[in-house]
């Protein structure tokens, strides 16, 4: 890392010196495009797979509280169908209280081996309690296991309390294997818009955006400036 003139780490220059889009980049020819979002997603994501690209289903779910301010966090995508993209959460947790009270979210896709970025926004709406239930039955043990306490995000002792309390909702779990908590829910973000953003060395960068009104309007698609 370079240092500045008083002696200090010079991190801007460090991070101005840092390489990006260093391998081969994929294409993107916009204008063969499909009319629906979902394909291309789909398609991408195949790519992203078969590259053997890690976690290329992990995304970043953005939501905002009750004061305007953004929250963000790292989700695993559930499903992916014509009515949206799914993601699970328990409704107790930050990010389900906020969709309840504002429900509408963001998630973006970035696969920087790629180059390629997606932006997925819309309304969230929260699925049928036994989809929700199919969803946590599907989770390992031990994830079951913290999703019954129900204390995500709340400040912790220590990792021996926590230890603790997860071994006795595991044992609990192994007791009563069709166990459900109540409060995981299984959410659909239904786009108004969808982007995917293909990088290019040069920095002239392609981006196509899908856009619609409302959830069951017709797409439209638009080039975007870089």
């Amino acid at each position: 890392m370079s240092t500045a003139a008083d002696g200090s780490r010079d991190v801007r220059a460090w991070l101005r010196g840092l390489e990006v889009f260093a391998g081969p980049l994929a294409t993107f020819d916009p204008t063969s495009a499909p009319a629906e979002p979902v394909a291309l997603f789909l398609e991408w994501l195949t790519e992203a797979v078969e590259a053997r690209l890690p976690d290329p289903h992990a995304m970043t779910v953005s939501t905002v509280d009750e004061c305007g301010d953004p929250w963000a966090r790292v989700l695993i995508l559930k499903n992916v169908d014509l009515h949206g993209w799914q993601f699970a959460a328990h409704a107790g947790s930050p990010k389900g209280q906020q969709l309840a009270a504002r429900p509408s979210a963001a998630l973006t896709f970035y696969w920087p081996a790629l180059g390629r970025q997606v932006r997925v926004r819309g309304p969230v709406v929260a699925e049928s309690a036994e989809r929700g239930a199919a969803d946590f039955l599907a989770r390992s043990p031990s994830a079951r296991a913290e999703a019954l306490l129900g204390r995500q995000s709340r400040h912790l002792e220590g990792v021996a309390e926590r230890d603790r309390s997860i071994d006795e909702a595991l044992k609990r779990v192994e007791r009563e294997p069709g166990l459900v908590a109540d409060a995981w829910t299984l959410y659909t973000v239904t786009p108004v818009a969808v982007e995917f953003w293909q990088a290019e060395k040069s920095r002239v960068h392609t981006r196509l955006s899908y856009e619609r009104a409302t959830p069951d309007a017709p797409w439209d698609q638009h080039l975007l400036w870089p």
